[in-house]
C-alpha cells in the first residue's frame, strides 16, 4: 500500500496544529462531554479525510469527529477560520461544506480496508502546549496492516518533530519536514542506569506514587522520567529514545469513576491514555 498521501496530509495536519496553537486558541466541550476538542482537531481531521476520498476511494473511515459536531459546536467565525486554514494548507480555495463532507467521509461505507483518524491524541497536551500525536490506522480485514503518524513535539530531527510510518512490513522514522527515514529499533541498552521512563501527564491515567514504588523496588528510583501525553510514548519506545514506559493506574480515580458510572447504570470501560 502506498502510503505517500497519508504521509503528506499528516505533515499537512500537523502544519495546521501548529498555525491553531500560534494563531488561534480556542476550545469547546464535545455535546456527551467527552473532553475538549479544538479546531485544529476539525481541521487535521478533514485533511486526512480528504486524502483518503482522493487516494482511496470507497475505503471506510472511523473517525473522532462528525460535520455534525463542527456545525452544532463551532461557532461560524471559528469554523470560517478552520475553512480559511484548510484552504491554507492545500494551496486552494475551499467550502464549509467541503470541509463537513470530508469529516464525515467513509462513516457509511462498508468495506474490507478501514481508515481509523484520532486527530489530535492528546488533546490537553495540544492545549497546554505539550505533546500531541495525529494517529492514522489501516485495518485490513479487522486486523492493523499498516499507519502514519505525526509526532511534532517529538525530541529529533533538531526539535523538529518526527513522522513514524509502516513500508513493506517495516516502521520508519523521520522528520516531519523531510521526506526519507530510517527503521526504527527498539533501545539496546540494559544497564539499569542508563534506563530512561517514560509516564503519563494525566494524574486520572496514572498512579505516580504507585509508579515510583515500583521504580525504587526495580532499581530505577535514579532513571530520568519524562512525562508525556499522547502515543508518542509508544513511539519513542518503538524508535529506541527511551526504554521503559511504565503505567499503573491510579486506584482512587479508577474507583471514583467506576463508582460514578454504576450509579448512573452505565457499563464502565477504560479509555487511552491522553
Amino acid at each position: 500500500m502506498n502510503l505517500e498521501p497519508i504521509k503528506t496530509a499528516a505533515r499537512q495536519a500537523a502544519a495546521l496544529c501548529s498555525t491553531v496553537q500560534k494563531r488561534h486558541f480556542v476550545t469547546s466541550q464535545k455535546a456527551d462531554n467527552d473532553g475538549p476538542v479544538t479546531i485544529a482537531d476539525y481541521g487535521a481531521q478533514a485533511l486526512i479525510a480528504n486524502a483518503i476520498k482522493s487516494h482511496f476511494p470507497g475505503d471506510a473511515v472511523l473517525a473522532e469527529e462528525s460535520g455534525e459536531q463542527f456545525v452544532g459546536l463551532v461557532p461560524p467565525e471559528q469554523r470560517a477560520k478552520v475553512v480559511a486554514l484548510i484552504g491554507e494548507v492545500l494551496g486552494h480555495r475551499v467550502s464549509e461544506s467541503d470541509v463537513v463532507s470530508w469529516l464525515d467521509y467513509g462513516k457509511d461505507i462498508q468495506a474490507d480496508r478501514t481508515w481509523v483518524i484520532d486527530p489530535i491524541d492528546g488533546t490537553k497536551g495540544f492545549i497546554a502546549m505539550r505533546h500531541y500525536a495525529i494517529a492514522i490506522g489501516v485495518l485490513r480485514g479487522g486486523q492493523a496492516v499498516g499507519g502514519v503518524m505525526a509526532c511534532p513535539g517529538y525530541p529529533a530531527y533538531n526539535g523538529g518533530g518526527a513522522l513514524l510510518w509502516t513500508e513493506n512490513d517495516t516502521c520508519m522514522i523521520g522528520p516531519i519536514s523531510g521526506f526519507s527515514g530510517r527503521q526504527v529499533r527498539v533501545s539496546a541498552i540494559q544497564d539499569v542506569q542508563r534506563v530512561r521512563v517514560l509516564e503519563s501527564v494525566e494524574k486520572s491515567h496514572a498512579g505516580f506514587e504507585r509508579m515510583l514504588r515500583a521504580r525504587m523496588l526495580a532499581g530505577l528510583d535514579a532513571a530520568p522520567v519524562e512525562r508525556l501525553d499522547s502515543m508518542e510514548k509508544y513511539a519513542r519506545i518503538a524508535a529506541g529514545d527511551a526504554e521503559l514506559y511504565l503505567r499503573l493506574p491510579n486506584l482512587k480515580s479508577t474507583r471514583a469513576i467506576r463508582h460514578g458510572i454504576t450509579r448512573q447504570g452505565r457499563r464502565w470501560c477504560a479509555r487511552p491514555a491522553a
